[in-house]
């Protein structure tokens, strides 16, 4: 893995549900297994499991897909990186955006950990903007 891990997460995601896989395999690591966590908490992943090959650990991820009329199946999960390593965006716990008026999540990193943007409104933390997903 690169520099940006979140971004490489959020990379390989989104090219999986572009080209129709319903299958995702990621490098593990503390940050990204918090995140998926996170994704399967709020129903955008089916399923999640540990798989290890040759001493490196992958998360092996299975998309939630849905039947659209007139076509085969259709992911759907969208997702959007907001800090970046030379920019860094903040928020208070007041100014949390508000994805699609709730539907969507916002990952933040707070100093209570990796949390959604509903947990961080709850605790009255803001934090970092991970990303946004919708």
């Amino acid at each position: 893995m690169g520099i940006d891990t979140i971004a490489e997460i959020l990379t390989f995601i989104r090219n999986a549900n572009m080209n129709g896989k319903q299958i995702v395999k990621i490098p593990s690591t503390t940050i990204t297994e918090k995140i998926i966590k996170l994704l399967l908490q709020e129903g955008f992943l089916e399923n999640v499991r540990k798989h290890q090959e040759n001493e490196k650990h992958f998360l092996v991820l299975t998309l939630r897909q849905r039947k659209i009329k007139k076509r085969p199946f259709m992911n759907i999960l969208n997702l959007k990186q907001i800090s970046r390593p030379g920019r860094r965006i903040y928020c208070k716990s007041k100014t949390i955006p508000r994805i699609l008026g709730g539907i969507g999540i916002v990952i933040l990193s707070t100093s209570h950990g990796i949390l959604t943007d509903r947990e961080a409104r709850l605790e009255g933390i803001g934090g970092e903007i991970l990303c946004y997903i919708w």
